[in-house]
């Protein structure tokens, strides 16, 4: 498999520490020598990696950002499960699942990721066409859950969830609008959390394929959450009924 460039320090660190000997090597500033620094070199020397100092520019052009936080880890992709199938059948207990419907910023992305591994959620499935992918920003943002929690897309989502429900996985959608509540429903069996997207929300199919429709109380001013927040709330709630069974 093609390698693939991972930067940031929370998702180079933690590609270290699950699966180091699926880094090649380590592009660092060369100028920078704080103790973040000091502690990432003596991790990757560790664990016999190799390490590159570079300058910033060089560093910039190998990711195409200056968000590198002058950190680059050159690695082989990791062995999750490569599609829906796999991975359910596999799953020890209830799967949890989360499902995005058009995420569009990589930062969203990577930030459900990243509460996905949180909360414990077997996989984040989305749609191949009208969403973000799984770029190395998001993989940055993610903070290493990239490399933990397995991001499946598929070709068709209407039709992935109508197999999950086949399944008896129970799908749970969330709009501002439904009118049962987040904490009305239950999480405690197979379940798919369904998330629209950042502005427009959940598709008109993918919203009539759930089985039932919650929104999150809100008390403040604002309408609404943040995509990552609100995927947040939702897994936490659902974990918390799972350790409550």
């Amino acid at each position: 498999m093609k390698s693939k460039m991972i930067f940031g320090f929370h998702a180079v660190t933690a590609r270290l520490r699950h699966e180091a000997s699926s880094v090649e090597e380590i592009y660092i500033d060369a100028g920078r020598h704080d103790q973040r620094m000091r502690e990432l070199v003596k991790a990757a020397e560790a664990a016999r990696v190799r390490i590159i100092p570079v300058d910033d520019t060089r560093l910039n052009n190998i990711v195409g950002t200056r968000r590198h936080q002058g950190v680059v880890a050159k690695a082989s992709p990791l062995s999750l499960a490569r599609n829906l199938d796999e991975l359910l059948d596999a799953v020890e207990g209830p799967p949890l699942l989360l499902v995005l419907d058009g995420i569009t910023d990589p930062h969203n992305l990577g930030a459900c990721l990243r509460v996905a591994d949180g909360a414990g959620a077997h996989a984040v499935i989305a749609p191949k066409d009208r969403a973000v992918g799984l770029n190395a920003t998001a993989a940055k943002v993610a903070s290493g859950a990239a490399d933990t929690v397995p991001y499946i897309t598929v070709t068709n989502l209407a039709r992935t969830l109508r197999e999950l429900k086949e399944r008896e996985i129970l799908l749970i959608g969330t709009s501002d609008d439904a009118e049962k509540g987040l904490y009305e429903a239950d999480f405690s069996g197979p379940a798919a959390l369904v998330m629209g997207s950042e502005g427009e929300g959940m598709r008109r199919l993918t919203r009539e394929t759930c089985d039932v429709l919650v929104n999150i109380p809100m008390f403040g001013a604002v309408e609404s959450l943040n995509v990552s927040v609100a995927s947040g709330v939702c897994l936490y709630e659902a974990r918390r009924q799972r350790i409550a069974v």
